[in-house]
């Protein structure tokens, strides 16, 4: 990046943060503080600040105007101190981080920053549910990243004083890491018999639960050889077994619904195993492993700028999520409403504030907002106007 147009993002950034009323997080004096400035070559973060170093929080933000700023998701005695060990640690929010080309089956080399994105947010609505229905946690933010993804900050009590064995655990859960498929299920006490049905109260279990009565609804529905077929599907289950299974399915209905995986014999526990591997591979949130498990993460401060792209990173509630286009409504309006000269350097085509173009190379004459969103994603350069 040319030097002239770190210093028009310098100023421009300023300019935003002058007129922007950027919220603190809760217990804010007792959290470290770090940014990246706008300086010529690798990106060098100054860190181990805490408030009473920064004074004026919306003062500083316009006089340095960061490229990036962060806080830490601990809590510390003494924010301010130089090394980790001096700092006191108390206790650390819960922080969940998707990243749009971390994504299974995401491959940033063909896919569009758009359409990882779009990815991404699907992927956060699977993590919405665990967060949700299996840990039940109350105090929550979702928040775009402004760059490739979403955060999600935990602060529950509860979770605040886990260590990071602790979290690696919830993220072995969200990510089903080693499901043991036995564990899905539980000995029931029935008319004076046991049996061994799948565990419907939540978890993994009720995952599984759902997807196997789905599927017998919809094979009672179906002619006999599309049924099998669906069947067939699935891995362990050839023809013979698919035959046995769709015959339990239609003449004990009601036991495939109480998840008893021993009607039909085998080939029913088979079936399961199937459909839990399924729910996994849909269901699972591939969060970052280190950014959960780090007690002591510096994460992005909502409502600043993403150097990397020049979006707002924007808190979100839940009823907004669905709605929410992260190339549109994270364009900050300070940067709408009047053309600048840019030279684009990496031309190609584009989606941003809803439309999706072709940006050819050379001098153009752009939109403010989307020639920050070219310049901080390094495709142009500013030139003189």
């Amino acid at each position: 990046m040319e030097a002239r147009t770190r210093t028009y993002l310098e100023g421009r950034f300023g300019d935003y943060y002058r007129r922007s009323d950027v919220s603190l997080p809760p217990a804010a004096e007792r959290r470290e503080w770090g940014y990246i400035p706008w300086s010529a070559g690798a990106t060098r973060m100054i860190r181990h600040q805490s408030l009473l170093d920064v004074g004026d929080f919306g003062d500083f933000l316009h006089r340095t105007a960061p490229r990036h700023i962060y806080f830490s998701s601990a809590r510390f005695s003494d924010p301010g101190a130089s090394s980790m060990d001096e700092k006191g640690w108390q206790s650390a929010d819960l922080v969940f981080d998707l990243d749009a080309d971390h994504l299974p089956g995401v491959d940033p080399e063909s896919t569009t920053y758009a359409e990882m994105l779009e990815a991404c947010k699907g992927e956060l609505l699977n993590l919405l549910d665990f967060i949700d229905d299996d840990f039940d946690f109350e105090e929550t933010e979702v928040v775009f990243s402004g760059g490739r993804g979403y955060h999600v900050h935990v602060r529950d009590p509860e979770v605040r004083g886990l260590d990071s064995e602790a979290r690696r655990e919830i993220v072995d859960y969200v990510r089903a890491i080693d499901l043991d498929v036995d564990g899905l299920i539980e000995t029931e006490s029935n008319r004076g018999t046991t049996r061994r049905v799948l565990r419907r109260r939540g978890g993994w279990g009720a995952r599984t639960h759902r997807r196997l009565v789905d599927l017998a609804e919809r094979l009672r529905e179906m002619d006999d050889d599309d049924a099998l077929d669906r069947l067939q599907e699935l891995d362990g289950i050839g023809e013979g077994r698919a035959g046995t299974i769709l015959g339990t399915i239609r003449n004990n209905f009601e036991a495939i619904r109480a998840g008893n995986v021993e009607a039909g014999g085998p080939g029913t526990r088979i079936l399961v195993e199937a459909l839990a591997n399924e729910a996994v591979e849909a269901e699972t949130a591939p969060i970052d492993e280190p950014v959960t498990t780090d007690t002591k993460r510096l994460i992005r401060l909502p409502g600043s700028l993403h150097g990397g792209s020049g979006l707002a990173v924007t808190p979100l509630s839940r009823d907004a999520l669905d709605d929410f286009h992260p190339l549109e409504d994270a364009i900050p309006e300070r940067f709408r409403g009047r053309e600048i000269n840019v030279n684009v350097t990496d031309p190609g085509p584009t989606t941003f504030d809803g439309d999706t173009f072709t940006i050819t190379e050379g001098e153009q004459s752009v939109e403010e907002c989307l020639g920050i969103f070219l310049m901080t994603r390094e495709r142009a350069e500013k030139i003189t106007e």
